[in-house]
């Protein structure tokens, strides 16, 4: 009879231990599929994916902060416009990186040697005017804060605009001539996004970029008296529209 027992006992330890290595399996995938901006995630889509959840924590819509990224630092990948996190435009001078290390140790450098105005990450933050708002470098680049930051940012911007081509164009400068520029980039990125991206239909606003900010559907953005905002994330009178240079190694 124990030895009975025994043998049933060890067989029901194996049926238990099969099963906790699914149950495990199955929540490593579950918990990959809800990190996805962990070092395991494409990082072709990762400033998607930063975009998409900053968008919603903002409260501003999808489309426009994929659009501002795509503006910023997208490049062709298989005939697909795609943002690209790892990205520096140094006094001028844009390029791309294939990792964050390699992006950040060249910004550090430079840093280090005196250069202050220089942009990172998917959504090109300028350091000069933006740093001191991040703990370091390192922060600034990465994906989800750099998109948290814009995203907040550009609600600010449209709250005083009333519109998300205004406040794309000041996103970039309050120089006419360059915001203009940027303006026309964004609203033919804006309109070629597919709204299969991110079906969502509040966060589709090619039909809303000019919504009264009094009554929009955004709870975040409401009507207010023009503020006093550093205007764009570079000078005033200096363009970013300038070349990116891919970097492979």
């Amino acid at each position: 009879m124990q030895e009975y027992f025994s043998r049933q006992n060890g067989s029901t330890s194996r049926r238990i231990l099969k099963i906790d290595t699914k149950l495990a399996c199955w929540m490593y995938l579950a918990f990959c599929t809800m990190c996805p901006l962990t070092a395991n995630a494409s990082d072709d889509h990762v400033c998607d994916r930063s975009a998409r959840s900053a968008a919603i924590e903002v409260g501003i819509p999808v489309n426009v902060l994929l659009a501002i990224a795509r503006t910023e630092t997208g490049r062709q990948r298989n005939g697909q416009l795609w943002p690209w996190p790892w990205t520096v435009n140094m006094e001028g001078k844009g390029v791309w990186f294939e990792s964050k290390e390699k992006a950040r140790e060249y910004a550090q450098k430079h840093y280090d040697n005196g250069a202050r105005s220089f942009d990172v990450g998917c959504f090109q933050l300028n350091h000069r005017w933006h740093g001191k708002h991040f703990g370091n470098l390192n922060e600034m680049f990465d994906p989800l804060e750099n998109a948290r930051y814009a995203a907040e940012f550009l609600s600010r911007l449209y709250a005083e605009f009333g519109s998300w081509t205004e406040a794309a164009s000041a996103y970039h400068s309050r120089t006419p001539e360059f915001a203009q520029k940027y303006a026309n980039r964004f609203n033919r990125i804006l309109a070629s996004l597919p709204k299969s991206i991110y079906p969502n239909k509040s966060q589709s606003i090619l039909a809303d970029l000019t919504v009264d900010p009094a009554s929009n559907s955004f709870p975040l953005l409401t009507s207010r008296s023009k503020p006093n905002l550093l205007g764009s994330l570079v000078p005033i009178t200096a363009s970013r529209i300038t070349p990116i240079i891919d970097v492979d190694s």
